[in-house]
């Protein structure tokens, strides 16, 4: 697809959101944008080929492609069902969800859509806000690989994407991320915390491990904020136990075990149930630090 042969729509300018349609807008594309939210689409007023709509029936209308970046499976369905009863999209349209939601929903959506003969690909994303607002998000793809190649060039303004396989493909890569982060993530946090209890300098730390085997950007940027008590949200805790419920039930569908992903759920449900739901989920921390208490 050339930029001037698409008419493109964005819905969701939340945290990822936003910076992802700035991104696209340096493509040249025109940006039709929707948020439920109206405030949160302000920062998006002065640029010149982005046009705010105050109605999804209005941002949607005549587009080529749709893109969504919503916070869930009921939030991407409401759009799809809106779609389809309303017949907002026509034939040959492509619909990229670039929300993280359930495999079956994703494999859900792509036969909603095939009804009305809109192609659909899910194609989830990992990098944070930072990832975001730099356009390296990585890009995880499941869907037809002729469509894919169709709005590859349009996933670049973005990130990095790649077609992992057939439809559901991309959530399941967004899983498996997860399951590494998840895991990642709790096992900086008890390294910080050892070091911490011993005395030894956990910046240090940090900075001792950089370019071995246990280093990451995990550990590099979620043991920093651990280190500074800084859990203000990039990815936030509630988010990260809802990517961890959806790893166990797909896991569960296939007959499949996964004991760390468990006891890392575990974790972050424990301090959903505490208050801490919309903390940085680097706050795991607060969570073993917790179970250390006598």
């Amino acid at each position: 697809m050339q930029n001037q042969k698409i008419s493109l729509s964005f819905i969701g300018t939340g945290l990822m959101g936003l910076p992802m349609v700035k991104n696209l807008s340096k493509g040249n594309y025109k940006i039709n944008v929707f948020n439920r939210t109206l405030s949160k689409m302000d920062d998006l007023k002065s640029i010149s080929n982005i046009v705010i709509c105050n109605s999804l029936d209005l941002a949607i209308k005549n587009s080529t492609v749709v893109i969504t970046m919503l916070p869930d499976d009921d939030a991407v369905e409401k759009v799809i069902k809106e779609i389809v009863d309303k017949n907002l999209l026509e034939k040959k349209s492509i619909f990229i969800d670039m929300s993280s939601t359930k495999y079956d929903s994703a494999k859900k959506f792509y036969n909603s859509l095939k009804k009305i003969n809109v192609d659909f690909v899910d194609s989830p994303v990992s990098g944070g806000p930072e990832g975001a607002k730099s356009a390296s998000l990585a890009i995880m793809a499941g869907g037809d690989e002729n469509i894919f190649n169709q709005i590859k060039e349009i996933l670049k303004t973005m990130g990095n994407p790649t077609l992992v396989g057939p439809a559901g493909s991309g959530q399941v890569a967004k899983l498996c991320n997860q399951i590494i982060v998840g895991i990642t993530i709790g096992a900086v946090a008890e390294a910080i915390i050892l070091c911490e209890k011993v005395g030894a300098n956990p910046e240090n730390f940090i900075k001792a491990v950089a370019g071995g085997f246990a280093d990451s950007k995990v550990l590099q940027n979620h043991g920093t904020r651990m280190v500074k008590k800084d859990f203000a949200p990039r990815g936030k805790t509630i988010t990260h136990l809802k990517d961890m419920n959806n790893i166990l039930e797909c896991a569960e569908n296939v007959e499949t075990k996964l004991p760390i992903s468990k006891l890392i759920q575990n974790m972050f449900q424990s301090l959903v149930d505490r208050g801490y739901g919309n903390d940085d989920h680097s706050a795991i921390y607060k969570e073993i630090l917790e179970r250390n208490i006598k």
